[in-house]
């Protein structure tokens, strides 16, 4: 077993509210720091599992158990602006503002996660990393970062989906992946 740390973001309940946090630990959540963290409500795991996805599915199973809680995403760092993708391949933050422009290297840099006009602009590093290896070549930098992006997606698309029509649940499981089969409709009205 290898003990694996993430955090949790969660929301629903008051996360510094005693019965909650005794509610959580006997839930199983005896392995987590429980707080805030500027005002969001956090849980610090440091859990044994076989692999990262057993220990965060296991993680969400146990604090969702809590009535009213809600796993909102994993703090996964999977957002990067131009200065952190420098920082982590030790590069100058110049070089990758060139490669984002497409005045140096192949071109075909991942597009922002946000409006690519806004001053502040982030990307997925899962996205990058796969971008960068084509490039410069080499070992990814992180095994788990399309594992933690996936996660996430997975926590998000779960809250999008009780929020839908009955109706468009099979094309949103088809375009999911989950079922494929043939959309009964067009998708986004195309």
């Amino acid at each position: 077993m290898t003990t694996h740390s993430f955090t949790l973001i969660v929301e629903g309940v008051d996360i510094n509210d005693p019965d909650v946090f005794d509610a959580l630990y006997e839930a199983g959540c005896d392995d987590a720091t429980i707080g805030t963290t500027v005002g969001i409500p956090v849980m610090d795991f440091d859990r044994e599992a076989a692999s990262l996805c057993e220990a965060i599915s296991s993680a969400v199973a146990d604090a969702e158990s809590v009535d009213g809680l809600r796993v909102v995403r994993i703090a996964d760092l999977d957002l990067v602006s131009m200065s952190e993708i420098a920082a982590r391949i030790g590069r100058s933050r110049e070089c990758v503002r060139l490669w984002v422009n497409g005045k140096r290297g192949p071109g075909g840099f991942p597009a922002p996660l946000n409006n690519p006009h806004d001053r502040y602009r982030f990307w997925r590093w899962s996205d990058v990393e796969g971008w960068l290896r084509g490039v410069l070549g080499g070992e990814p930098w992180s095994s788990q970062d399309h594992l933690r992006a996936a996660i996430n997606a997975a926590l998000e698309l779960r809250h999008h989906f009780r929020q839908l029509d009955p109706q468009d649940r099979p094309d949103l499981r088809a375009l999911a992946g989950s079922r494929p089969r043939r959309l009964t409709r067009p998708v986004f009205g195309v």
